[in-house]
């Protein structure tokens, strides 16, 4: 009985270094270099990058991410826009290459004042990077 016990807790622990080290490996292959919310994209950049802003002032705002992807095929993110804690867009977003930019669009309307976040996470819903700003 013991052999048993002892030979279950063992593979236990190798079960969970595997899963550790793979959840690892996938980590890697994604990484965020530059997230920023922005009132326009040109060429493919942002224009500026959002701390606070009036909602008078825009009717559109975008969440810029330019990533490093470093596995095989293709993948995605999720941006996912919150008003005052509470969700107000989901927006799914290919990765096809190894360095990627890409973007989501919120349209906004007058009154949208509050505290603000966009997060960007990976195909598992693990957040990879957070962006908070302020609509007056």
């Amino acid at each position: 009985m013991k052999i048993l016990k002892f030979f279950a807790s063992g593979c236990l622990s190798l079960l969970l270094l595997f899963l550790a080290v793979a959840g690892y490996a996938e980590e890697r292959e994604l990484k965020i270099t530059e997230m920023a919310v922005t009132t326009k994209i040109v060429r493919g950049n942002p224009i500026d990058s959002v701390h606070r802003i009036s909602s008078t002032s825009v009717k559109a705002l975008y969440c810029f991410t330019r990533l490093r992807f470093s596995g095989k095929g293709e993948t995605s993110i999720r941006h996912i826009w919150y008003k005052d804690n509470v969700i107000v867009g989901k927006y799914d977003l290919p990765v096809k290459g190894e360095n990627w930019r890409t973007y989501s669009k919120k349209m906004i309307d007058k009154g949208m004042v509050g505290d603000w976040r966009v997060e960007a996470l990976d195909v598992r819903g693990i957040i990879l990077k957070t962006i908070k700003f302020r609509m007056n």
